[in-house]
Protein backbone atom coordinates (compact mmCIF):
# COMPACT_ATOMS: atom_id res chain seq x y z
CA UNK A 1 0.00 0.00 0.00
CA UNK A 2 1.72 3.19 -1.14
CA UNK A 3 1.59 6.73 0.63
CA UNK A 4 2.52 10.12 0.56
CA UNK A 5 3.20 12.82 3.28
CA UNK A 6 1.85 15.71 1.60
CA UNK A 7 3.61 18.63 3.38
CA UNK A 8 6.60 17.63 5.33
CA UNK A 9 7.81 20.55 7.23
CA UNK A 10 11.80 22.05 7.52
CA UNK A 11 11.86 20.29 11.41
CA UNK A 12 10.84 17.55 10.11
CA UNK A 13 12.66 17.24 7.31
CA UNK A 14 15.54 18.01 9.00
CA UNK A 15 14.89 14.97 11.48
CA UNK A 16 14.85 12.90 8.79
CA UNK A 17 18.02 13.99 6.74
CA UNK A 18 19.66 13.15 10.30
CA UNK A 19 18.51 9.55 10.20
CA UNK A 20 16.48 10.62 13.57
CA UNK A 21 13.50 9.54 11.75
CA UNK A 22 13.37 6.87 9.69
CA UNK A 23 10.89 6.74 6.52
CA UNK A 24 9.02 3.50 6.52
CA UNK A 25 9.42 1.52 2.81
CA UNK A 26 6.36 2.56 0.99
CA UNK A 27 5.94 6.14 1.70
CA UNK A 28 7.06 9.02 -0.48
CA UNK A 29 7.85 12.65 0.88
CA UNK A 30 6.72 15.87 -0.38
CA UNK A 31 8.89 18.77 0.70
CA UNK A 32 7.17 21.78 1.80
CA UNK A 33 3.19 23.25 1.12
CA UNK A 34 1.47 21.30 -1.88
CA UNK A 35 -1.32 23.27 -4.33
CA UNK A 36 -4.24 21.61 -4.89
CA UNK A 37 -3.04 20.04 -8.25
CA UNK A 38 -0.53 18.64 -6.18
CA UNK A 39 -2.62 17.29 -3.49
CA UNK A 40 -4.43 15.45 -5.67
CA UNK A 41 -2.04 13.94 -7.68
CA UNK A 42 -0.59 12.29 -4.35
CA UNK A 43 -4.17 11.16 -3.33
CA UNK A 44 -4.31 9.61 -7.12
CA UNK A 45 -0.86 7.86 -6.33
CA UNK A 46 -1.60 6.50 -3.04
CA UNK A 47 -4.06 5.16 -0.59
CA UNK A 48 -2.62 6.81 2.34
CA UNK A 49 -2.28 10.35 2.61
CA UNK A 50 -0.04 11.63 5.58
CA UNK A 51 -1.08 15.27 6.58
CA UNK A 52 0.40 17.83 8.72
CA UNK A 53 -1.04 20.73 8.64
CA UNK A 54 -2.88 20.89 4.67
CA UNK A 55 -6.51 21.26 4.02
CA UNK A 56 -7.61 18.68 2.48
CA UNK A 57 -9.81 19.63 -0.94
CA UNK A 58 -13.38 17.80 -1.20
CA UNK A 59 -12.94 16.98 -4.95
CA UNK A 60 -10.17 14.43 -3.76
CA UNK A 61 -12.54 12.42 -2.57
CA UNK A 62 -13.97 11.89 -5.59
CA UNK A 63 -11.57 11.77 -7.49
CA UNK A 64 -9.36 9.47 -5.73
CA UNK A 65 -11.15 6.46 -5.80
CA UNK A 66 -8.15 4.67 -4.51
CA UNK A 67 -7.25 6.79 -1.29
CA UNK A 68 -8.60 4.58 1.79
CA UNK A 69 -6.75 6.69 4.45
CA UNK A 70 -5.73 9.87 5.52
CA UNK A 71 -3.46 9.89 8.67
CA UNK A 72 -3.75 13.13 10.80
CA UNK A 73 -0.26 13.95 12.46
CA UNK A 74 -2.27 16.04 15.54
CA UNK A 75 -5.84 15.31 16.85
CA UNK A 76 -7.53 18.19 14.88
CA UNK A 77 -8.45 16.82 11.44
CA UNK A 78 -11.57 18.10 11.42
CA UNK A 79 -10.11 21.46 10.65
CA UNK A 80 -8.16 20.02 7.54
CA UNK A 81 -10.57 17.18 6.41
CA UNK A 82 -14.20 16.90 5.79
CA UNK A 83 -14.44 13.34 7.65
CA UNK A 84 -18.15 12.72 6.72
CA UNK A 85 -17.71 13.16 3.30
CA UNK A 86 -14.64 11.12 3.60
CA UNK A 87 -16.80 7.99 5.19
CA UNK A 88 -19.14 8.45 2.49
CA UNK A 89 -16.10 7.79 -0.22
CA UNK A 90 -14.92 4.94 2.30
CA UNK A 91 -11.95 6.65 3.24
CA UNK A 92 -11.01 6.54 7.04
CA UNK A 93 -9.51 9.59 9.22
CA UNK A 94 -7.09 8.89 11.10
CA UNK A 95 -5.57 11.00 14.71
CA UNK A 96 -2.51 10.87 16.34
CA UNK A 97 -3.24 11.86 19.71
CA UNK A 98 -1.23 12.80 22.89
CA UNK A 99 2.33 13.37 21.00
CA UNK A 100 2.54 17.03 22.31
CA UNK A 101 1.31 17.57 25.72
CA UNK A 102 4.91 17.81 27.88
CA UNK A 103 5.76 20.42 24.68
CA UNK A 104 2.59 22.11 24.79
CA UNK A 105 2.24 22.19 28.32
CA UNK A 106 6.20 23.93 28.73
CA UNK A 107 5.12 26.73 26.18
CA UNK A 108 2.19 27.57 28.06
CA UNK A 109 4.57 27.68 31.16
CA UNK A 110 6.94 29.48 29.70
CA UNK A 111 4.29 32.15 28.08
CA UNK A 112 3.24 32.52 31.54
CA UNK A 113 6.69 33.67 32.90
CA UNK A 114 7.46 35.48 29.86
CA UNK A 115 3.99 37.38 30.16
CA UNK A 116 4.18 37.90 34.13
CA UNK A 117 7.63 39.76 33.72
CA UNK A 118 6.74 41.44 30.79
CA UNK A 119 10.08 40.04 29.31
CA UNK A 120 8.79 39.84 25.34
CA UNK A 121 8.30 44.05 26.03
CA UNK A 122 11.27 44.72 27.78
CA UNK A 123 13.46 42.67 25.17
CA UNK A 124 11.67 44.86 22.48
CA UNK A 125 12.23 48.34 24.57
CA UNK A 126 15.91 47.45 24.62
CA UNK A 127 16.56 46.66 20.84
CA UNK A 128 14.97 49.52 20.45
CA UNK A 129 17.30 52.01 22.94
CA UNK A 130 14.81 52.15 25.88
CA UNK A 131 16.07 50.92 29.35
CA UNK A 132 13.25 50.68 31.54
CA UNK A 133 13.17 47.69 33.78
CA UNK A 134 9.64 46.97 34.83
CA UNK A 135 8.20 45.21 37.30
CA UNK A 136 6.29 41.86 37.30
CA UNK A 137 3.90 39.29 39.05
CA UNK A 138 5.49 37.00 41.17
CA UNK A 139 3.66 33.23 40.93
CA UNK A 140 4.46 31.44 44.01
CA UNK A 141 1.73 31.32 46.03
CA UNK A 142 -0.72 32.78 43.22
CA UNK A 143 -4.11 31.40 42.08
CA UNK A 144 -3.97 29.73 38.51
CA UNK A 145 -7.12 28.55 36.68
CA UNK A 146 -6.85 25.77 34.46
CA UNK A 147 -9.23 25.15 31.99
CA UNK A 148 -9.21 21.80 30.53
CA UNK A 149 -7.56 19.15 31.97
CA UNK A 150 -6.26 16.38 29.05
CA UNK A 151 -3.50 15.79 28.74
CA UNK A 152 -2.01 18.91 28.21
CA UNK A 153 -3.91 20.92 31.02
CA UNK A 154 -2.70 18.17 33.48
CA UNK A 155 0.85 18.53 32.68
CA UNK A 156 0.61 21.86 32.82
CA UNK A 157 -1.04 22.18 36.18
CA UNK A 158 1.63 19.34 37.47
CA UNK A 159 4.27 22.24 36.43
CA UNK A 160 2.54 25.12 37.95
CA UNK A 161 1.70 22.82 41.01
CA UNK A 162 5.45 22.59 41.35
CA UNK A 163 6.11 26.03 41.36
CA UNK A 164 4.37 26.95 44.40
CA UNK A 165 1.24 27.73 42.82
CA UNK A 166 -2.72 27.03 43.52
CA UNK A 167 -4.25 24.98 41.02
CA UNK A 168 -8.11 25.16 40.39
CA UNK A 169 -8.45 22.78 37.49
CA UNK A 170 -11.76 22.65 35.48
CA UNK A 171 -12.52 20.29 32.95
CA UNK A 172 -15.82 19.20 31.19
CA UNK A 173 -16.03 15.92 32.22
CA UNK A 174 -16.03 15.04 35.98
CA UNK A 175 -12.34 14.22 36.78
CA UNK A 176 -10.28 12.11 39.67
CA UNK A 177 -7.86 14.89 39.76
CA UNK A 178 -6.49 16.50 42.73
CA UNK A 179 -6.48 19.88 41.34
CA UNK A 180 -10.18 19.26 40.17
CA UNK A 181 -12.61 21.75 40.97
CA UNK A 182 -16.21 20.78 39.49
CA UNK A 183 -17.54 24.30 38.84
CA UNK A 184 -15.77 26.61 36.11
CA UNK A 185 -16.84 30.11 37.53
CA UNK A 186 -15.15 29.19 41.07
CA UNK A 187 -12.18 28.06 39.29
CA UNK A 188 -12.08 31.08 37.43
CA UNK A 189 -12.59 33.45 40.99
CA UNK A 190 -9.69 35.26 42.04
CA UNK A 191 -7.42 33.79 39.87
CA UNK A 192 -4.26 35.85 39.00
CA UNK A 193 -3.32 33.39 35.84
CA UNK A 194 -5.57 31.43 33.43
CA UNK A 195 -4.53 29.04 31.16
CA UNK A 196 -6.61 28.05 28.38
CA UNK A 197 -6.54 24.09 27.43
CA UNK A 198 -10.40 22.98 26.31
CA UNK A 199 -11.33 21.68 23.20
CA UNK A 200 -13.02 23.57 20.77
CA UNK A 201 -16.55 22.90 19.84
CA UNK A 202 -19.78 24.53 20.23
CA UNK A 203 -20.16 24.51 24.00
CA UNK A 204 -17.23 25.96 24.37
CA UNK A 205 -16.67 28.48 21.71
CA UNK A 206 -17.02 32.21 22.98
CA UNK A 207 -16.32 30.11 26.84
CA UNK A 208 -14.57 33.31 28.27
CA UNK A 209 -17.02 35.82 27.87
CA UNK A 210 -17.54 39.39 29.67
CA UNK A 211 -18.93 37.47 32.38
CA UNK A 212 -16.39 34.93 33.14
CA UNK A 213 -13.31 37.33 32.01
CA UNK A 214 -14.45 39.30 35.53
CA UNK A 215 -14.12 36.88 37.65
CA UNK A 216 -10.39 36.27 38.30
CA UNK A 217 -8.28 38.88 40.15
CA UNK A 218 -8.26 42.55 38.44
CA UNK A 219 -5.51 42.63 36.19
CA UNK A 220 -4.61 38.93 36.08
CA UNK A 221 -2.39 37.29 33.26
CA UNK A 222 -4.51 34.84 30.43
CA UNK A 223 -2.61 32.07 28.61
CA UNK A 224 -3.91 30.58 25.35
CA UNK A 225 -2.19 27.58 24.12
CA UNK A 226 -5.34 26.02 22.90
CA UNK A 227 -7.70 27.82 20.31
CA UNK A 228 -8.22 31.84 20.01
CA UNK A 229 -11.99 31.15 19.29
CA UNK A 230 -12.56 30.13 22.85
CA UNK A 231 -12.50 33.66 24.10
CA UNK A 232 -15.26 36.09 23.39
CA UNK A 233 -13.13 38.71 21.10
CA UNK A 234 -14.90 41.80 22.41
CA UNK A 235 -15.08 40.99 25.59
CA UNK A 236 -11.54 41.22 25.42
CA UNK A 237 -10.10 43.95 24.00
CA UNK A 238 -12.66 45.52 26.65
CA UNK A 239 -11.03 43.35 29.24
CA UNK A 240 -7.74 44.12 27.96
CA UNK A 241 -8.31 48.20 27.94
CA UNK A 242 -9.69 48.29 31.05
CA UNK A 243 -6.81 47.01 32.56
CA UNK A 244 -8.72 43.34 33.63
CA UNK A 245 -6.82 41.11 32.07
CA UNK A 246 -3.66 43.15 33.15
CA UNK A 247 -2.00 40.91 30.46
CA UNK A 248 -2.36 37.94 27.33
CA UNK A 249 0.47 35.62 26.12
CA UNK A 250 -0.93 33.74 23.19
CA UNK A 251 0.38 31.01 21.02
CA UNK A 252 -3.47 30.84 19.09
CA UNK A 253 -4.99 33.28 16.74
CA UNK A 254 -8.47 33.68 14.55
CA UNK A 255 -5.94 33.80 11.35
CA UNK A 256 -2.91 32.56 11.30
CA UNK A 257 -0.23 34.22 10.17
CA UNK A 258 -1.62 37.34 11.54
CA UNK A 259 -2.61 39.92 9.62
CA UNK A 260 -0.47 43.03 9.80
CA UNK A 261 -3.43 45.31 11.26
CA UNK A 262 -4.10 42.88 13.80
CA UNK A 263 -4.81 45.32 17.20
CA UNK A 264 -2.77 42.77 18.88
CA UNK A 265 0.36 43.86 17.33
CA UNK A 266 -0.11 47.37 18.55
CA UNK A 267 -0.53 46.10 22.33
CA UNK A 268 2.58 46.68 25.02
CA UNK A 269 0.18 44.01 27.29
CA UNK A 270 0.75 41.01 24.99
CA UNK A 271 3.16 38.21 24.53
CA UNK A 272 2.85 36.52 21.10
CA UNK A 273 4.36 33.75 19.25
CA UNK A 274 3.71 31.71 16.07
CA UNK A 275 1.66 28.78 16.83
CA UNK A 276 4.35 26.82 17.78
CA UNK A 277 3.86 25.25 21.35
CA UNK A 278 3.84 21.80 19.93
CA UNK A 279 7.05 22.33 17.91
CA UNK A 280 10.02 20.43 20.06
CA UNK A 281 12.32 17.88 18.73
CA UNK A 282 10.71 15.00 21.12
CA UNK A 283 6.91 15.87 20.19
CA UNK A 284 7.97 15.50 16.55
CA UNK A 285 9.82 12.02 16.75
CA UNK A 286 6.86 11.24 19.18
CA UNK A 287 4.40 12.31 16.02
CA UNK A 288 6.10 10.62 13.62
CA UNK A 289 6.21 7.84 15.68
CA UNK A 290 2.90 7.47 16.18
CA UNK A 291 1.95 8.33 12.34
CA UNK A 292 3.62 5.55 10.92
CA UNK A 293 1.99 3.84 13.42
CA UNK A 294 -1.11 4.70 11.87
CA UNK A 295 0.07 3.96 8.47
CA UNK A 296 0.88 0.50 9.39
CA UNK A 297 -2.41 -0.04 11.20
CA UNK A 298 -4.42 1.67 8.15
CA UNK A 299 -1.94 -1.36 5.92
CA UNK A 300 -3.25 -3.77 8.39
CA UNK A 301 -7.05 -2.98 8.09
CA UNK A 302 -6.34 -2.68 11.75
CA UNK A 303 -6.64 0.79 12.10
CA UNK A 304 -7.99 3.08 15.01
CA UNK A 305 -9.02 6.83 15.70
CA UNK A 306 -11.27 7.56 13.12
CA UNK A 307 -11.50 11.98 13.97
CA UNK A 308 -14.86 13.25 14.29
CA UNK A 309 -16.59 15.32 11.38
CA UNK A 310 -15.88 19.21 12.90
CA UNK A 311 -17.07 20.60 10.41
CA UNK A 312 -20.22 20.25 11.43
CA UNK A 313 -19.42 21.64 14.79
CA UNK A 314 -18.57 18.06 16.60
CA UNK A 315 -14.69 18.89 17.58
CA UNK A 316 -12.01 21.17 17.08
CA UNK A 317 -9.16 19.89 19.47
CA UNK A 318 -6.86 22.29 21.11
CA UNK A 319 -4.04 20.79 18.87
CA UNK A 320 -5.07 21.64 15.54
CA UNK A 321 -2.63 23.98 13.74
CA UNK A 322 -4.15 26.17 11.27
CA UNK A 323 -1.78 27.54 9.29
CA UNK A 324 -2.07 28.67 5.65
CA UNK A 325 -1.88 26.34 2.74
Amino acid sequence: MKAWFIDCTPELAALFDAGAAPVPPGVRVHRGDPDAAAILAMAQDAQVLMVEHTVIPDAVFARAPGLRAIVFMGTGAGTYVDAALAARHGVAVLTTPGYGSVAVAEHAFALMMAGARRIARMDREIRAGLWQPRGGLQLAGRKVAVLGLGGIGRAFAERCAAFGMTVAGWNRSALDHPHYCPDPEEALRGADVVSLHLTLNQATRGFLDAARLALPAPGFLLVNTARSQLIDPAALTAALDSGQVGHLATDVFDAEPVAPDDPLLARDDVTLTAHAAYMTRDAYLELWKRTCAQVQAARDGSAQGRAAPARSGESVPQDARPRLP
